[in-house]
């Protein structure tokens, strides 16, 4: 039996850019992904993780994620869909029900096989991965030592015997899928520059040979720029809908996936980039290049951020945004940095978490600090299950 699949992920739709929602641009490429769903036939949609970009977002970025899965039920396609480290794994866990009447099998806290970590269809199984803390890897440790003692393994490890306790039932002569948000470490990996830099370092790497070779393909979240990350077995990141950063790369590669799988074949793989959102640009200019350069930046159809040369100029700082809409931040390079003044800033694009590590890093100068964020997010996911 032959199967297509349209993998997508890292939508994070209520993304606040500089105060500017993004919501309507990737509610449209979502839009846009029901074409492909139609003109490509697709039996089955993937969604691996890091659907909104905070635990709590807007009415719209939640109607835009329900009118997706909508539109998948009015085409017959169903969907399997995890958590990322953005999402709210208890929100998620309550729409599942509902979800599930539109053909969507979501899946928000992580679970062992047996227990809905693992899911049969008539094509093969599906095991599904959402993003683990440490604080839930120490859990998920417990779940699969038979004394519930304590946690003895590093994160890359504990998140490989997960894996290898969900794919267990991956055999041959089926499809056998594996859907997870996760960073896998190697050389070949590139960041998308917009992801959470905590949750994609080397404490939450994930060796590649963790992955099951078993697996007919692996479908992965969590890194923002599309790629293929491991052959044997066949692993890709689909990457975000839109360029969400400035910190990401103008050239990047993102999208979604269309893949073609058999049982005992390998994958075939077609990457889709349909430009999807405004693009983001950073443009560097000496003050002489002012008068003659300025264009460039008015006429940039995207959004723009500009970096100037020289002492701060607060006068021009506030002719430039009044002349250019889109122009959604100005910085002389010359000025001293203010750590909280940038992150009072951004804080409507940061979550706790994120506002937190980059205090920690940024003011107080703490480029290692991961058990102070380890508990500062443990403290904060326990206040928001009980909120």
């Amino acid at each position: 039996m032959a199967l297509r699949v349209l993998h997508t992920a890292d939508w994070h739709l209520g993304k606040v850019l500089k105060g500017v929602d993004r919501t309507p641009e990737i509610a449209d490429a979502l839009k846009d992904h029901l074409r492909i769903v139609r003109e490509e036939k697709i039996d089955l949609v993937v969604v691996a993780g890091d659907l909104f970009d905070r635990p709590r977002v807007s009415a719209e970025a939640e109607a835009a994620a329900f009118e997706f899965f909508l539109g998948l039920r009015e085409l017959g396609v169903p969907a399997l869909v995890i958590s990322g480290n953005h999402d709210s794994r208890p929100r998620l866990e309550a729409l599942a029900p509902l979800l599930e009447l539109a053909g969507a099998h979501v899946r928000g806290e992580v679970r062992v096989r047996g227990e809905g970590g693992a899911v049969r269809r008539d094509w093969g199984e599906a095991a599904l991965l959402p993003f683990l803390s440490e604080r839930r890897a120490v859990k998920a440790a417990q779940l699969l030592e038979a004394d519930e003692g304590s946690w003895q393994h590093g994160y890359s490890e504990t998140v490989g015997r997960l894996i290898a306790n969900l794919t267990a039932g991956f055999g041959p002569g089926r499809i056998n899928l594996l859907v997870a948000h996760l960073t896998l470490a190697g050389a070949n990996l590139k960041l998308g520059g917009g992801e959470f830099s905590f949750y994609v370092g080397n404490s939450y790497a994930v060796e590649p040979d963790r992955l099951p070779t078993t697996a007919t393909y692996v479908a992965l979240g969590h890194i923002h720029r599309q790629q293929k990350v491991s052959d044997a077995p066949a692993a890709w990141y689909s990457g975000s809908l839109v360029q969400l950063d400035f910190g990401e790369g103008e050239d990047a590669e993102r999208g979604v996936l269309v893949v073609e799988l058999e049982p005992d074949r390998p994958p075939v793989v077609h990457p889709i980039d349909p430009g999807w959102g405004k693009p983001l640009r950073t443009f560097r200019l000496e003050p002489d290049q002012l008068d003659r350069r300025l264009d460039e930046v008015e006429n940039w159809p995207g959004y723009a951020k500009l970096i100037i040369a020289g002492p701060a100029n607060s006068a021009l700082r506030e002719r430039l945004y009044q002349e250019n809409p889109h122009l959604l931040e100005v910085r002389f390079e010359a000025e001293a940095p203010d750590p909280l003044a940038e992150a009072a800033a951004e804080v409507e694009s940061l979550s706790w978490p994120e506002a937190y590590e980059r205090y920690l890093r940024e003011v107080r100068g703490l480029e290692e600090a991961g058990e102070l964020l380890a508990a500062f997010r443990e403290l904060y996911e326990e206040g928001h299950a009980s909120a």
